[in-house]
């Protein structure tokens, strides 16, 4: 199911939290949607999900429009961060409650998935832990298997073991059920192998919008001699720097040609990847001396919605 947004603004009073927001995406596919806090990736998600109007431009989910549109609606799934069901009795009636709203409900994935997190149908919800309560909402958000599903810091209060076992099954289930999947997260280290495309807000505009490898090319780790790193990484945008008696490692922003490559192969300095948490402050980090490139369209595929 594809996501196209034009202009979208979302204003609570006086304050703007979603500025001219324009991207489109294409239906099948995990979506990384990062920002720093008070970004406006909630307020975003609330928009795409219906949860609130929003104050002008225009949003369409799967081509028609969200709000107040349940022919829509009942076939997208946000969980936030604190889950669905936190005023609901017990889990079981949290899951019969999910069910009665989502036409793709698997029953049995759901206790699938409530035996891998170790969570008890008859729970008071009130009473679980956040942990639990944040796992009660990934068996939701999963289990629903609908043609958009969003994640909003949803995993947040689960465990690191609980968290691994909530990637390994999304992306399980993506691959036998394809749909489009948006994770917004604050874990980026943890989830960015899982993204195949990310948007990135910044104080409430789309700062870029590119896939995940043309993201990571922008950053190289260039580790060796003191000197010859000195040397070689002068005017360039260095992001970070470590150093280990006569080695060190500095991370550099931007592109490097193949005469770059070169260069530092024969001063004997070695090239790698650097990660996408490390990209994704410095592009976010008000001081940064290398601004983003602007957010541009990501060239479509042929194919079409995934249902």
């Amino acid at each position: 199911m594809n996501i196209m947004a034009d202009g979208l603004r979302v204003d609570y009073g006086t304050v703007r939290a979603v500025d001219d927001v324009t991207f489109s995406l294409d239906g099948g596919k995990i979506y990384g949607l990062l920002g720093r806090n008070g970004s406006g990736k909630t307020s975003l998600l609330s928009v795409l999900a219906a949860f609130r109007r929003q104050s002008g431009g225009t949003v369409r989910v799967g081509g028609r429009p969200v709000f107040e549109n349940a022919d829509v609606t009942r076939d997208i799934c946000l969980i936030r961060d604190t889950g669905e069901t936190v005023d609901i009795g017990t889990a079981a009636d949290a899951l019969d409650f999910a069910r009665s709203l989502r036409p793709n409900w698997d029953a049995e994935y759901a206790r699938t998935l409530m035996d891998t997190f170790k969570l008890k149908r008859s729970a008071t919800v009130k009473t679980m832990s956040k942990g639990q309560r944040s796992a009660l909402g990934v068996v939701v958000g999963l289990a629903a298997r609908a043609p958009l599903t969003m994640f909003d810091e949803s995993y947040i209060g689960m465990d690191a073991p609980s968290r691994y076992a909530f990637y390994d099954a999304l992306l399980a289930d993506y691959m036998e059920r394809p749909r489009t999947i948006v994770l917004s997260t604050h874990l980026i280290e943890e989830v960015s192998s899982l993204f195949e495309e990310v948007l990135i807000l910044n104080q409430g505009r789309l700062l870029l919008h590119e896939r995940s490898e043309t993201l990571l090319a922008r950053g190289t780790s260039v580790t060796g001699p003191v000197a010859g790193v000195d040397a070689f990484t002068a005017g360039l945008t260095v992001l970070n720097t470590r150093t280990l008696g006569p080695t060190k490692v500095a991370m550099v922003y931007g592109d490097l040609d193949a005469t770059s490559r070169a260069k530092a192969s024969q001063a004997g300095l070695e090239l790698g990847p650097i990660a996408m948490q490390d990209l994704f402050v410095h592009l976010t980090d008000p001081d940064s001396a290398a601004p983003a490139t602007p957010a541009a369209p990501v060239p479509t595929e042929p194919a079409g919605d995934v249902r």
